[in-house]
């Protein structure tokens, strides 16, 4: 599964809902797959099952999971999901970009630390 960081002032449930969103971006959770219920995922972190239930809510509404009446919460397998998860990603891309912006870093400056990050070349090969 994935870990939560009870000090990172990111609120939890978001850390759940992004932690699933990583899992099923890395292949980790496969389609269709059922997640853990709201009281087991609860359990294993300590947590409000009320956070859990909300976290399922917020991806059942961008259509990351969907759930069956007495049977639990699985995940999507339709496109909608992995434009989610892209999505997903994106936002917390332009979060941090915005965030490094506000701190003073220049645009060259953050397209540079990607490039040495990602070994981008000036051609663009890796």
């Amino acid at each position: 599964m994935f870990q939560l960081d009870f000090k990172s002032g990111v609120p939890i449930c978001d850390q759940i809902v992004n932690g699933i969103i990583k899992l099923k971006s890395l292949g980790v959770l496969k389609s269709g797959e059922q997640l853990p219920s709201v009281r087991a995922l609860a359990s294993k972190f300590s947590v409000n099952p009320n956070t859990v239930q909300k976290s399922y809510a917020m991806l059942e509404a961008n259509g990351i999971i969907y759930s069956v009446k007495g049977k639990g919460s699985f995940l999507s397998d339709d496109d909608r999901a992995a434009n989610a998860v892209l999505n997903s990603a994106r936002i917390s891309f332009l979060t941090a970009a915005h965030s490094a912006y506000d701190l003073g870093l220049c645009a060259e400056e953050m397209i540079n630390i990607i490039k040495e990050n990602f070994a981008i070349k000036e051609d663009g090969s890796k």
